[in-house]
This record gives C-alpha cells, sequence and structure tokens, in this order.
C-alpha cells in the first residue's frame, strides 16, 4: 500500500512546475518599452516619465536618454520626473513623435545615454525654396528677430 504523504509530495511538485503551454501569449517584461502619451509642456528636447519607472531605469532628473522608435529613428533627450504620467507610458510632445516616426499609443524604447557632447556651434542655413524671390540681408530680415523666422535647417557641429 501507498504511503499517503508521497502522494501528496507529488502533487505538490506538479502544482509548482511553471506551465509553458501558454508561455507563447505572454508577454516579455521589457522595463525600457514603454507607450508613447501626449506632452504637458511644448518643449522639444524633453520627456516625462513616472519616477517609480525612471528609478526602475536607474534615471535621474536631468539625465539624457535615447530613445528608439520606429524605421530605425532615434533622438536623444533630456528626461524628467512627472507623477501624472501613469506607469508604463512616457509623455513626448508632437515634435519629438515626428521625429521618431511614432503616434500616440506606440511603443518606444528607452535607453541610458551618458556620452552625449556640447556642440561647440549652431548654423542656421535656409533652405532653398523658402529664399526665392527674397533679397538683402537675410539676417537682419530674418533671424535677428525672434517672432518671425524663414524655414531653416539647424545644423549642430561637435569637434
Amino acid at each position: 500500500m501507498a504511503d499517503p504523504s508521497s502522494s501528496a509530495q507529488t502533487t505538490d511538485s506538479k502544482s509548482s512546475k511553471k506551465d509553458y503551454s501558454t508561455a507563447i501569449l505572454e508577454r516579455k517584461k521589457s522595463p525600457n518599452r514603454l507607450i508613447v502619451d501626449e506632452a504637458i509642456n511644448d518643449d522639444n528636447s524633453v520627456v516625462s516619465m513616472h519616477p517609480a519607472k525612471m528609478e526602475e531605469l536607474q534615471l535621474f532628473r536631468g539625465d539624457t536618454i535615447l530613445i528608439k522608435g520606429k524605421k530605425r529613428k532615434d533622438t536623444v533627450c533630456i528626461v524628467l520626473a512627472d507623477e501624472q504620467c501613469e506607469e508604463p507610458k512616457i509623455r513626448m510632445n508632437k515634435v519629438v513623435r515626428a521625429n521618431l516616426r511614432v503616434r500616440l499609443t506606440d511603443m518606444v524604447s528607452v535607453h541610458q545615454c551618458p556620452d552625449v557632447k556640447y556642440g561647440k556651434r549652431v548654423h542656421i542655413l535656409p533652405i532653398d525654396d523658402s529664399i526665392e524671390g527674397l533679397t538683402g540681408n537675410l539676417f537682419d530680415v530674418y533671424l535677428k528677430r525672434t517672432n518671425f523666422i524663414v524655414h531653416a535647417v539647424a545644423v549642430f557641429v561637435i569637434d
């Protein structure tokens, strides 16, 4: 006759085993993959995240991060803490989303980017089709005043 205590041990060992039949349906745990949400502020170089998520990713307020979006697009931003932001989300404005080629509710991945160098100078170059028919000193007319600017391309030079 079998010992009843040994049969109890075998049922406990079966229940403690993990069921792998539905493992393919479970989502992998990637703490650096976040859902895109609309930003409250209108800064083109700042994103905001929940403080708990920042702590999980070992990020501090003001750190530089690399955000990877769709189609091999990525950008560098500064991260700030935001208590109102939900934990699995990252808030970014329309310009950052356009640079990453993502929409609201898309997934992006966030990585630390500690070795960002400071730029030495900025060249602001007008786009050819935006200056057709214009004469005179373009700097005095369009760039000196801050309330109006011709379509231009900013080139950051890092030496």
